[in-house]
């Protein structure tokens, strides 16, 4: 049984300014534990450090035992809630793009890195190699970053693993070519939609807003339900969403009863349209 308040903290970030970020992720986490009751908080991709930064983004970086992990832990501890960040790791000589997950009582749970890179991207970022699905009093959580959730097939295995709730911090981006394009808030929010829907699993999905580098945060974090249904839907500015993430219920178990849409998968077949055909 998942019985839990969950939030998504829309948030804009100041471009390499960790503590001005640090500061303003504490201010968010204590208003929506404080004010909501959340239990578990959700901020974006890159939430201490922005994303654009270029050449200094191993200076920003933070290693999974510093001072940065280690305020976001003491966060964590002093609203006794569960929180997930988006930040950059240093490990050696590699960076990496990650979702870092604390608990009140234990400190870090997990450091996951993520595994698709998106473009410009491999530039900057080793990819992770390991999905990452966590044990909480909350739940079990499968934890993802932006462009993950463009790949069906990674969500659909978290869940397969035993996710109960897909846990996302992103920072879809746009610009005025690509709204042409049709890529837009509401795109990205149908994106959540349909990873829960086709799942039967809840999404809480946190997304950056404002401006940078020319281009814009679309925001439209989004909590879905295994439905679909639209639990808690932001726009475009700074705001905090909160939906309360309970499973099972008797309506879900109904919906599930004809809803079967993971029993009803072909694997073998699926496999063998995979055979590379001469034209």
């Amino acid at each position: 049984m998942m019985d839990v308040r969950v939030a998504v903290a829309q948030m804009d970030c100041v471009l390499g300014d960790v503590d001005a970020n640090l500061a303003h992720i504490e201010r968010l986490v204590t208003r929506a534990v404080h004010d909501e009751q959340a239990q578990l908080v959700i901020l974006p991709e890159c939430a201490t450090t922005g994303y654009f930064v270029g050449d200094r983004a191993r200076s920003l970086a933070t290693t999974a035992d510093g001072p940065v992990v280690g305020r976001l832990a003491t966060l964590s501890a002093a609203v006794g809630a569960h929180v997930a960040v988006g930040l950059i790791e240093v490990e050696g000589d590699d960076l990496y793009d990650c979702l870092a997950l604390f608990g009140p009582g234990e400190g870090l749970l997990a450091m996951y890195r993520k595994v698709h890179l998106f473009a410009g991207e491999r530039g900057m970022f080793r990819p992770g190699e390991t999905p990452c699905l966590v044990d909480t009093p909350l739940g079990r959580l499968g934890l993802t970053v932006c462009y993950d959730l463009m790949f069906p097939e990674y969500i659909r295995g978290l869940v397969l693993g035993g996710a109960e709730l897909i846990v996302n911090g992103t920072d879809w981006i746009t610009d005025p070519w690509q709204v042409g394009m049709g890529w837009t808030g509401e795109s990205v929010r149908g994106l959540a939609r349909t990873r829960a829907l086709e799942n039967g699993v809840h999404v809480a999905m946190a997304a950056r807003v404002g401006e940078e580098a020319g281009f814009t945060s679309v925001g439209h974090s989004t909590i879905a339900g295994p439905t679909g249904a639209l639990l808690a839907a932001l726009g475009d500015g700074e705001a905090i969403g909160v939906a309360q993430v309970t499973d099972p219920t008797p309506d879900l178990d109904r919906w599930r009863s004809y809803a079967t849409y993971l029993g009803d998968r072909r694997p073998g077949l699926y496999a063998d349209m995979g055979v590379t055909r001469e034209s």
